[in-house]
């Protein structure tokens, strides 16, 4: 597996693992609505963020973006998000793209990575942040409409570097 800046090429790999993921909407709070031309706008980053693809070959597996959390004050917090295909998960690429973004965020000189909206279900990916270093640092209870448990919450987690 190599992980890789994201071109426009790789976009018709890229949407059906965002697409699958946005339609459960059981790990995510994006519309499940969105089209292909505004989840790219959500996806892509401009700079100084950064968007990457875990491939095999020339297949995508999948794909993480990264940036600043908040503007102004808050600019030196990094943020990412990570989505890998159903068919690749339990493999390593969420843990790839994870420290990845790890490694961009300690580059770039941020003084730590949040993630605002970690369904709190979503045990597969709070154990991951959790065993690379984030904490649960508070939890909305019930702002998560999971379409089979009801209303859960969403984590903030937090890794200060």
């Amino acid at each position: 597996m190599l992980i890789r800046e994201f071109v426009d090429q790789d976009w018709s790999q890229v949407w059906p693992i965002i697409e699958e993921v946005i339609r459960a909407q059981e790990t995510f709070p994006y519309d499940p609505t969105m089209t292909a031309d505004q989840s790219y706008g959500m996806w892509v980053e401009a700079a100084p963020g950064r968007t990457v693809v875990a491939v095999d070959g020339q297949r995508v597996l999948g794909s993480a973006k990264m940036g600043t959390n908040r503007p102004g004050p808050g600019a030196h917090v990094a943020t990412a998000s990570f989505m890998v295909a159903a068919e690749n998960r339990g493999r390593g690429v969420g843990t790839a793209l994870c420290r990845e973004a790890l490694t961009w965020a300690r580059q770039q000189g941020y003084a730590g990575m949040q993630f605002n909206a970690v369904v709190q279900t979503n045990r597969s990916a709070v154990e991951l942040y959790q065993r690379e270093g984030f904490a649960v640092v508070g939890t909305v209870p019930g702002a998560f409409r999971h379409p089979t448990l009801g209303r859960v919450g969403l984590h903030v987690m937090y890794q200060e570097f």
